[in-house]
């Protein structure tokens, strides 16, 4: 099985492909911009505000999906300057204080919308024990 998934509480796509993709218990989160789906512009106040608002975006998702953070087993971060890494780390680290996912953070000279960072997630749906 595999199907879009869209929340209108995450900023619509800004391009031909879907905010996620539910396929069997595993859902794919496309990559999230620190756009706030209110106004569609990117948060202020910096790479922190903007990481904070991807983690959100990707939360948002989620939760039309009917998962939840907990579910994510993997996250890639692409930022601009990986000088800030610290920063998008502190923000990063507030939404996981448990068992934290598999990552990669990944340096890339631009992003769209001119966008510091860029998340995005895989999830899966857990199964109950037989």
């Amino acid at each position: 099985m595999r199907k879009s998934v869209f929340s209108d509480q995450a900023p619509t796509p800004i391009g031909p492909y879907s905010q996620a993709i539910m396929a069997d218990d595993v859902l794919f989160v496309s990559g999230q911009l620190g756009i706030d789906p209110a106004n569609g512009k990117l948060a202020g106040g910096g790479v922190r505000a903007e990481a904070i608002r991807c983690l959100e975006n990707v939360k948002a998702i989620l939760v039309s999906a009917g998962l939840e953070m907990k579910d994510i087993v993997k996250v890639t971060i692409f930022v601009t300057d990986i000088s800030r890494f610290k920063e998008v780390n502190e923000a990063y680290a507030t939404f996981f204080r448990d068992l934290a996912p598999a990552r990669s953070t990944v340096g890339v000279v631009a992003l769209p919308l001119g966008a510091k960072v860029e998340i995005e997630a895989i999830a899966v749906r857990s199964r109950p024990s037989p």
